[in-house]
């Protein structure tokens, strides 16, 4: 008979632990409500956002085309031989469009979104935080929660499904490349094949959820850029807190819409 023993010290680690999840929860909640105050209060920072949204979204765009182009053709390549193996190689633009508009291309995007720009925010906001400009920013007058935050967040959320949408298109050219390897596909019958095997709900839920997406990265690393401490080790840990619960979180949010997919039969 084994018997599991749990030291008193363990058992008051385990409650603080919980306690400061519960307290970082409801502490990240309140942010979050404080932007959607903020985001349609009068005072609009529109010069800062569209900033934001060059930095947030154009800068990003060779990081996300790279990345797109080379998953879309590395996917090709390692279907293929399974379809000729089963006889339906005719479907591999079907199967490749159907797994990287529904699934691979929005996530992987957004993940890279979050190394890139959540580890940005975090570390310039961090910095602002503990080199005092945040408060001096306050003193001068200046409302440093909607100019830093709400134009990051704004712009986090609508520049992911953008670069989602251009990482697709440069996956499926990238397709187009892997099919035509070993076989001679003309584009004209590699873009039909990809069309027919869509459908609305392949689509549609694919890019709503981008928008979720981006407002987490946003939300989470203006969160722990904003309230950084102690010092340049405090913007370190700020930083690598945003990139990996960022990444958590988008799975999170993904699995959350697959079963919301499959309970509406959209799947």
């Amino acid at each position: 008979m084994l018997s599991i023993f749990i030291s008193k010290s363990e058992l008051m680690n385990f409650a603080v632990q919980r306690e400061k999840f519960f307290a970082e929860a409801g502490a990240v909640a309140r942010f979050t409500a404080g932007f959607f105050r903020q985001a349609f209060r009068p005072g609009y920072e529109f010069r800062e956002f569209l900033r934001q949204c060059y930095t947030i979204g154009y800068l990003s765009l060779p990081l996300v085309a790279v990345t797109g182009f080379i998953m879309g053709l590395v996917l090709t390549m390692q279907l293929r031989p399974s379809l000729v193996d089963y006889g339906v190689e005719a479907e591999l633009p079907a199967m490749v469009a159907i797994a990287v508009i529904r699934e691979i291309g929005p996530v992987i995007t957004a993940l890279i979104f979050a190394g890139k720009i959540g580890s940005s925010i975090g570390a310039e906001l961090g910095s602002m935080r503990v080199t005092e400009q945040i408060d001096a920013m306050e003193v001068s007058g200046t409302n440093p929660f909607k100019y830093l935050v709400v134009t990051r967040i704004a712009a986090a959320t609508l520049m992911l499904p953008v670069l989602v949408v251009l990482s697709d298109a440069i996956s499926l050219y990238g397709a187009y490349l892997g099919v035509n390897i070993k076989a001679v596909t003309s584009p004209g019958l590699f873009i039909t094949q990809v069309f027919d095997a869509l459908d609305f709900s392949d689509v549609v839920p694919a890019i709503i959820k981008t928008f979720f997406f981006g407002f987490a990265v946003g939300v989470i690393g203006c969160y722990k850029g904003y309230h950084s401490s102690k010092g340049t080790e405090g913007v370190g840990r700020a930083t690598n807190a945003a990139v990996v619960i960022s990444s958590l979180i988008i799975f999170i949010i993904d699995l959350v819409v697959v079963q919301i997919t499959d309970i509406l039969g959209l799947n």
